[in-house]
C-alpha cells in the first residue's frame, strides 16, 4: 500500500485546539517568510519541519511527546540577536538549562551552542537546546525568536 499523503491539515487536527490558532499563524509566517514545509509521522505522531534559506537548513520542527506539543528552534544565527534571550522567561530558561551539554555526538551539528543568558554560560546540543513546550508562557517567545533567527539568515 502507497505511503498516505500527509497534511498541515492532518497535523493540525491533533495539536491541542488551545494551541491551534498559534500553529497556523506560525505556519502562514513561515510559509510567507520563505520557509518550506516537509511533514512526517513519527513514533509519538507527527513532525513537522520548516526549512529556510538556500542552503535548506531546518529552522523549526513541531514535534509531538507524552507531555504535549513542543518546537524545537535551531538557532544558527543566535549570535546576531544574544540579547533576546535575556527576555526568556524562566521556564523556558530553565527547559534550555536541562538540555544536554553538547558532546558533538553528530557530524551535522557542527560545536552545538555556546552562549551566556541569565549569569550562566552553556554549551548546549544543537538539537535539544531550544526544544520548549508550546504553551501560554512560550507563545509570544516563540514567535520572537523565529523573528529573530529568520531575519539574521536572510541578512
Amino acid at each position: 500500500m502507497p505511503d498516505q499523503e500527509l497534511s498541515f491539515e492532518d497535523f493540525l487536527s491533533n495539536v491541542n485546539p488551545v494551541y491551534q490558532d498559534f500553529v497556523k499563524q506560525t505556519h502562514v509566517y513561515l510559509l510567507e517568510n520563505g520557509c518550506k514545509l516537509k511533514l512526517q509521522l513519527a513514533k509519538n505522531g507527527y513532525v513537522v519541519s520548516y526549512s529556510h534559506g538556500k542552503n535548506k537548513k531546518v529552522l523549526l520542527n513541531f514535534v509531538f511527546r507524552k507531555i504535549g506539543l513542543l518546537i524545537r528552534i535551531y538557532s544558527d544565527m543566535i549570535g546576531q540577536y544574544i540579547d533576546f534571550l535575556e527576555t526568556l522567561p524562566d521556564a523556558m530558561v530553565k527547559s534550555v538549562a536541562k538540555s544536554p551539554d553538547c558532546k558533538m555526538c553528530n557530524p551535522k551539528c557542527g560545536k552545538g551552542y555556546d552562549f551566556s543568558v541569565k549569569g550562566s554560560q552553556y554549551h548546549k546540543c544543537r538539537y535539544t537546546c531550544f526544544l520548549f513546550p508550546v504553551d501560554e508562557g512560550s507563545i509570544p517567545f516563540i514567535r520572537s525568536f523565529l523573528e529573530n533567527e529568520i531575519q539574521s539568515r536572510s541578512a
